[in-house]
């Protein structure tokens, strides 16, 4: 044998180190229990489906009529090949009038929703990061707010404001008003929990300045609990505006809203039943799909319930 022979461990290929993977977050392994959740997976597509109608109600309204078109001659018609949900009291096509109705209720319950985020997480960052004045200022603030009922102090905003100007900015603003105290109190508790952690005391002591401490590292393992309040809000948003409309402060016609179709056919349930029960039917559907994603998504966030 040559002695330029090799041994057989020196010629066999080197292995390859192994690589290195990146290590698990909270929301990295959120979405992975979200993509296998059917419940999330259910509600994402109802919710897809009614922010698609709220969007592009044109797409969906395939009957061919105008929502203000009435014909007072087809009033109280059942349903049929013309009218898929039947009419309403004026004649109106209620499938066309519930396809355009999602806009105003949805973009209400989505803005408002936004609004309260930002303005009570932003609220709460500050009050649970400086704590002493600025959170005994802020959680007072937050406690008075906290006193008044929900919809008596968005029937009084909006009287106030008055009919002639309702609409949506109005009713997001009534709505925001008195839910931006509950996003406060929970950003608040989360950041008091996240500011004491070993990841926020060695940003201190390297010198990072407090607004970098804010959005860098406190911010992002703080908002989680704030993502799963919204999400829920949102169904109770949409059912404020509906609550309103129906009592005649919210959105005023010719704006069209599932609760404006509601209160306009409630009086003529017994004769007409098909006017109530669709935009109801769907109010509802809507308002189930939001609370079944809020309760996938904080499944998913809460590390206690793992």
């Amino acid at each position: 044998m040559s002695n330029d022979t090799l041994p057989a461990e020196s010629a066999a290929p080197s292995a390859q180190p192994a690589k290195q993977e990146k290590p698990a977050s909270l929301w990295s392994d959120a979405w992975y229990d979200l993509r296998h959740n059917k419940v999330f997976i259910i509600a994402s597509i109802m919710v897809s489906l009614f922010v698609a109608v709220s969007a592009f109600p044109g797409l969906f309204d395939t009957v061919g009529v105008a929502p203000v078109t009435c014909q007072l001659a087809e009033s109280r018609q059942g349903i049929s090949a013309a009218h898929w949900f039947g009419t309403d009291n004026l004649g109106c096509d209620v499938y066309s009038r519930v396809m355009h109705g999602a806009r105003v209720s949805i973009v209400v319950g989505f803005v408002s929703a936004v609004v309260t985020g930002l303005v009570g997480g932003a609220l709460g960052l500050l009050a649970g990061f400086y704590g002493r004045w600025v959170d005994v200022i802020l959680s007072r603030v937050a406690e008075i707010f906290f006193a008044i009922p929900s919809i008596l102090g968005a029937l009084l905003i909006l009287s106030i404001i008055g009919r002639d100007n309702a609409g949506i900015t109005s009713v997001v603003l009534a709505l925001a008003i008195l839910a931006w105290p509950m996003i406060l109190r929970i950003m608040r508790a989360a950041v008091i929990t996240a500011k004491h952690q070993d990841y926020v005391v060695a940003a201190r002591a390297l010198g990072a300045s407090p607004g970098r401490i804010m959005v860098r590292h406190i911010l992002p393992n703080a908002v989680a609990p704030v993502i799963v309040v919204s999400t829920i809000n949102l169904g109770a948003f949409i059912a404020g505006e509906a609550a309103l409309s129906f009592l005649g402060v919210g959105i005023q016609s010719p704006q069209i809203s599932w609760g404006l179709m509601i209160a306009d056919a409630r009086n003529r349930f017994l004769e007409a039943p098909l006017p109530l029960l669709f935009p109801a039917l769907f109010l509802s559907l809507t308002i189930l799909s939001v609370v079944m994603l809020g309760d996938a998504v904080r499944d998913a966030l809460d590390p206690k319930l793992r």
